[in-house]
């Protein structure tokens, strides 16, 4: 691997660990915000059945796994893709499983199969990215352009209303 390379995947694993800990600090600290469910612990086992369905629920949690599946497929450029869904499904379950240990929420099938989707979805989307540009460098130093970018701006979205400086509140 030339230093070109290595400088693209230290990009990319620095962009990873920074979207790892707000993906935590959304998914299992729920912006900080304490809500009254959290008081008890609950698992949902049927899929879609949890006594009401959000689109919007569904809709983001599969979009918050889209840059895990990215990420993963332009560092485990070599793994197959049953490795990756495996990743996906594991990285899902293992958030789940916090969020019912510590009672940060509910633990739900429903969410690691969007979680899942969304990683594959991300995963997909670089492949396909990877294709039409005709290399993977070309197409990782273009999402890392792209990522760094959303990434201040996810952040510095999260900072703002964490903060109340926007005409919003989360809370």
């Amino acid at each position: 691997m030339g230093k070109i390379e290595k400088s693209a995947d230290r990009q990319t694993k620095s962009l990873l660990l920074i979207y790892l800990i707000v993906l935590g600090w959304i998914i299992l600290l729920k912006l900080g915000v304490q809500f009254s469910y959290m008081e008890e612990r609950k698992i949902n086992l049927i899929p879609f059945a949890n006594g009401y369905y959000s689109m919007m629920e569904t809709t983001l949690n599969v979009v918050i796994f889209i840059p895990l599946g990215i990420y993963a497929r332009i560092l485990f450029r070599d793994g197959a893709f049953g490795f990756n869904l495996l990743f996906f499904f594991l990285t899902s379950l293992m958030l789940e499983g916090l969020q019912f240990v510590f009672k940060f929420g509910t633990f739900d099938i429903t969410d690691l199969l969007t979680n899942t989707t969304g990683g594959i979805i991300g995963y997909l989307l670089f492949w396909a990215l990877q294709k039409f540009i005709g290399n993977h460098l070309k197409a990782q130093k273009y999402i890392n352009s792209i990522a760094a970018i959303g990434t201040f701006l996810i952040v510095l979205l999260l900072v703002l209303l964490k903060l109340n400086l926007l005409p919003i509140s989360y809370q």
